[in-house]
């Protein structure tokens, strides 16, 4: 037996290594934070950045992501505007803009989305105006245009113009949208053959597998849509937030869930800003707990508040886990 003398050396021993764990991480930068998903700590040091430089326009940027992530999309739409009037010939500005914008869309009752609609339009168009080469902005613009009616710019004449443009020097991306505009048109056939050639010109084309997963499903074509999850599983992606997208899928159809839980553990390994890393430690907690293991369960709910204490979906799940 331990001596509590020799247990309070112990901890003090204990406690000095996880400090020094600790030290590189308050080093770490508001990009590091987010792509981490250290939301909470990477709003404390842009909020405090531009207190002390408010024509930081990156600054403004990288806090509308923050807020994006946290899905305050009032908040992200303020900060990304900054950033966008501090400096507007950068694409990337403009694309997070229309992120944001499309986001309220999305949850904005008629009248009020209409204007908003137009707003994510100006945006993406501004974005690829700026950028031609960045594939980001050309997919969500072609993802734009096959979601939109017409009478606020949609089209897919326009989705299929991104498409070839994009090809030129991304054909994964080309045959994509390709996919998207087929499946928007019913032609299943052709939809499956341009998401599998997709993954044939590039491999690690996450959004590719996890698409073509969903298309398979939303196809009552459940055996078929775990087997592509079960292929993503070993290649390498550089979509990384992909592997957390499969596993979403896996959660929604109710199907092998241990599958889930390896995609999901895999991405924790190395999370990305697109796919938060405290929404993967509850989707995990989720899985967990479905699978009877509360304990384990309890602790991704209290890892994802860890890194954003607001985050009500893992406040709920908690206080459901620990009934």
């Amino acid at each position: 037996m331990q001596s509590v003398a020799t247990q309070r050396y112990w901890q003090k021993i204990l406690t000095a290594l996880l400090f020094v764990v600790a030290l590189p991480a308050f080093a770490a930068t508001p990009k590091e934070l987010l792509a981490a998903g250290r939301v909470d700590d990477a709003i404390q040091i842009l909020q405090d950045r531009i207190r002390h430089s408010a024509n930081d326009a990156e600054a403004n940027n990288l806090l509308c992501r923050a807020y994006f992530m946290l899905e305050d999309w009032d908040h992200a739409i303020d900060t990304c505007e900054r950033a966008k009037t501090l400096d507007p010939h950068v694409s990337l500005y403009e694309l997070w803009l229309g992120r944001a914008y499309g986001e309220k869309a999305d949850r904005a009752g008629f009248f009020s989305a209409a204007g908003l609609v137009r707003k994510v339009r100006t945006s993406f168009e501004r974005a690829v105006e700026l950028d031609p080469k960045s594939w980001e902005a050309r997919a969500d613009l072609a993802e734009f245009y096959l979601d939109a009616p017409g009478i606020v710019g949609g089209g897919r004449d326009k989705a299929q113009a991104q498409a070839n443009d994009v090809a030129q020097f991304n054909p994964a991306v080309g045959h994509w949208i390709a996919a998207r505009i087929a499946a928007k048109n019913h032609d299943t056939a052709s939809a499956e053959r341009e998401y599998r050639a997709a993954i044939t010109a590039n491999q690690s084309l996450g959004r590719a597998w996890v698409d073509l997963a969903a298309f398979l499903f939303r196809n009552n074509r459940p055996d078929d849509m775990e087997q592509v999850l079960r292929s993503l599983e070993s290649v390498p992606v550089e979509q990384h937030e992909a592997l957390r997208d499969g596993a979403s899928i896996l959660l929604r159809a109710g199907r092998n869930f241990p599958l889930a839980v390896r995609l999901l553990r895999r991405y924790l390994s190395s999370p990305v800003e697109e796919a938060p890393a405290f929404k993967a430690h509850d989707m995990l907690g989720q899985l967990l707990e479905k699978q009877g293991d509360r304990q384990a369960a309890v602790a991704e709910f209290r890892a994802a508040l860890s890194l954003a204490h607001t985050y009500t979906r893992a406040e709920e799940d908690l206080k459901r886990a620990e009934r």
